[in-house]
């Protein structure tokens, strides 16, 4: 395998199956609770090609990190913008005589109404990043758990 950037889970989950077919292939030794007889290079092989995964998913998981924060950048940028533009109007209807009541009503309607989009997209893009990560997350302990489960299995069958 190499060390590709661009890895995603089923890699890894392949490799686990890949493991699971040479636990099949195993010898199995008569009255012994199932323990088998592997090839130890070709499980190591495996184990080294889940090493090198590994990384890889860290890497997707401090990219989503990044996506996050310019996602929020973005969503600041844009709720400063709106505001901004609700102020100038806000200024231009101020400035007429029979409008100024109007226009205070209406400046204020767009600032809060810019303060809830901004809020509203703040929420969604750490909702967004918040399950990205839990599944990032949730993957990568399944995949730890199965890989000490079968290192586990690998050094019993060695006893």
């Amino acid at each position: 395998m190499s060390n590709n950037p661009t890895i995603n889970q089923s890699n890894i989950d392949d490799l686990i199956d890949e493991m699971y077919d040479v636990l099949e292939k195993g010898w199995r030794l008569p009255m012994s609770n199932g323990k088998v007889f592997v090839d130890g290079e070709e499980i190591r092989a495996i184990l080294d090609d889940i090493k090198e995964e590994v990384p890889a998913e860290v890497q997707q998981a401090k990219a989503i990190v990044a996506d996050r924060a310019q996602i929020i950048a973005e969503a600041n940028r844009e709720a400063e913008t709106i505001v901004r533009l609700a102020e100038e109007k806000q200024q231009q209807l101020v400035n007429q005589d029979e409008v100024v009541r109007q226009a205070q009503l209406k400046a204020n309607d767009l600032l809060k109404q810019a303060t809830v989009k901004a809020r509203e997209m703040s929420k969604a893009a750490n909702d967004y990043v918040d399950d990205v990560m839990r599944r990032t997350d949730e993957s990568l302990s399944e995949n730890l758990a199965e890989l000490r489960k079968t290192r586990q299995s690998i050094k019993s069958s060695q006893r």
